[in-house]
């Protein structure tokens, strides 16, 4: 993955008075909102949070954290012998900006309840979509840029609408004009592919393996159907300005299944 450093933590314990030592190889930047690639020696087992995490046939594995995880993180590998080792990992704390955008329509900030049934619904759905649990092996590319122009919206900021707060942003936006190409950043599969939102407006939501997906919202027209598979630079829909928003841009997100990572992570350059 591009700007994704590379560490490497050698962990030394004692269990039942028998040396052990479990080595990751850490592709990823420790800090939140971040994704990790971690690799494994062959046989290896890895659990977080007292599960399982899947792993390649080479012994990677992904772990992703979200905008206010915790700082303080540990993961447990457990060895061919059978010998288990907990590895704690540190987070750096991110600080985010504040963002305010007025002049959008009151229904987009405060729903009128007979909006709700529909919005639980899409919610629904897109939970649904991200909980999508491949053995695909795309989200070891290198990651390209989605589309072209600008960025005008950055992961975590707090966001006001009208003066009226509301969740973090948890997406990348980029200014581009109505029509322009969005592009996949990954090979990937259609899971989830919606002409209209509540608030997303036109939603398309790509499989990349092991939890990890993209979404792109507020599109003016999606090119793909679901179950469909896509190849990294393929065009996949068109930029727009449906659903909850002031103007054409891209929101594109990036999930290990429901946690919320920062797509600028994933890529290295400028889309502009």
């Amino acid at each position: 993955m591009n700007r994704l450093g590379r560490v490497l933590i050698l962990t030394l314990g004692w269990l039942g008075g028998m040396a052990s030592s479990q080595a990751i190889e850490w592709h990823g930047q420790f800090t939140q909102g971040a994704l990790l690639i971690g690799t494994l020696a062959p046989g290896e087992q890895v659990f977080y949070q007292d599960k399982a995490l899947k792993l390649t046939p080479q012994g990677q594995f992904v772990l992703g954290f979200g905008r206010d995880a915790e700082l303080e993180q540990q993961v447990t590998v457990i060895s061919v012998e059978g010998v288990k080792q907990d590895i704690p990992l540190r987070l750096k704390k991110r600080d985010y900006d504040i963002q305010r955008i007025n002049g959008v329509p009151q229904k987009m900030v405060t729903p009128n309840k007979d909006k709700l049934a529909r919005i639980r619904s899409e919610n629904a759905l897109v939970a649904k979509a991200r909980k999508t649990d491949t053995g695909r092996l795309a989200f070891l590319q290198p990651f390209i840029w989605p589309a072209k122009g600008p960025i005008s919206g950055v992961y975590g900021s707090q966001r006001f609408f009208n003066d009226e707060p509301r969740r973090p942003h948890f997406g990348l936006d980029i200014a581009a004009p109505k029509g322009a190409p969005v592009l996949a950043p990954a090979d990937g599969s259609i899971t989830l592919a919606h002409a209209g939102m509540y608030f997303s407006g036109a939603t398309l939501i790509m499989d990349h393996g092991f939890g990890v997906s993209s979404t792109f919202i507020h599109l003016d027209e999606i090119l793909v159907k679901e179950g469909q598979e896509v190849k990294q630079g393929e065009l996949i829909a068109r930029v727009g300005d449906s659903g909850r928003a002031t103007g054409p841009h891209l929101d594109w997100r990036i999930n290990w299944y429901q946690v919320r990572i920062d797509p600028r992570l994933l890529v290295s350059g400028s889309p502009e």
